[in-house]
């Protein structure tokens, strides 16, 4: 599959999402609830979440090793967040395979379809990291929002932590099943266990993805685990 594909297929799954989560036109900013819609404000809160994975703090656990499954996880949390916002800005009478093509021509990109880096917990490479998260904050909380930019410096950050498209595609296929999950299961309305028998459903996620990349399968495992948590709260 051609990279430009892989990214139109993202881009049609999250629209399909933000569609059934937030109703239709929800690009003109509304949900239909009547909730306000702010992706800049999901991808900085995010980014904080993100922040957080690291060993940042200078009086606390200062040499705890980076979680790096967990930091794969939040900055494909972040990617959903920048599709939505790019799906905003999207033209009415675009199509997705130009649409597409655009994203894909951003100069990063290129380096980010090559095979992973390996990341690691060299202090410096964290600050790197640390420093672009920030950036990320800085671009989606200003007045002005370059998309171009902000795309750039997503793949620079998602390379130095260690993904690539094809890592990125995988995880988020899964964790956009794990959010119609969540939807399907009272996630808006409060109802929804996030925490699985000692495990938070991103960690059960991670599991599965060891085995399955199948929409259908990953969705019937998250079902067969969930139904073992509330048996157990029973």
């Amino acid at each position: 599959m051609k990279s430009a594909q892989i990214i139109e297929n993202m881009l049609k799954l999250q629209q399909k999402l933000n569609d059934e989560t937030n109703g239709l036109g929800w690009e003109e900013g509304y949900t239909k609830e009547g909730k306000l819609i702010s992706w800049r404000r999901c991808i900085y809160m995010e980014c904080a979440e993100l922040i957080d994975s690291f060993a940042w703090k200078h009086w606390k656990n200062i040499s705890e090793p980076t979680n790096w499954e967990n930091v794969r996880i939040e900055i494909v949390d972040i990617w959903h967040f920048i599709l939505s916002l790019l799906l905003e800005n999207k033209k009415k009478d675009q199509d997705f395979s130009l649409f597409s093509t655009e994203i894909a021509s951003i100069g990063e990109f290129k380096d980010f379809c090559n095979e992973e880096n390996k990341p690691s917990d060299n202090k410096n490479e964290i600050y790197s990291i640390l420093n672009d998260i920030e950036l990320i904050i800085h671009k989606c909380s200003g007045f002005k929002l370059e998309l171009d930019e902000l795309l750039s410096v997503y793949f620079t950050l998602a390379i130095k932590c260690g993904l690539n498209l094809d890592s990125l595609y995988k995880i988020y296929i899964g964790k956009n099943v794990l959010n119609i999950f969540r939807q399907d299961h009272g996630y808006k309305n409060g109802t929804y266990v996030k925490n699985w028998n000692g495990k938070e459903d991103n960690e059960i996620l991670n599991e599965i993805l060891k085995t399955e990349f199948d929409y259908e399968k990953i969705y019937n495992r998250l079902e067969e685990e969930y139904k073992k948590t509330l048996s157990c709260k029973s």
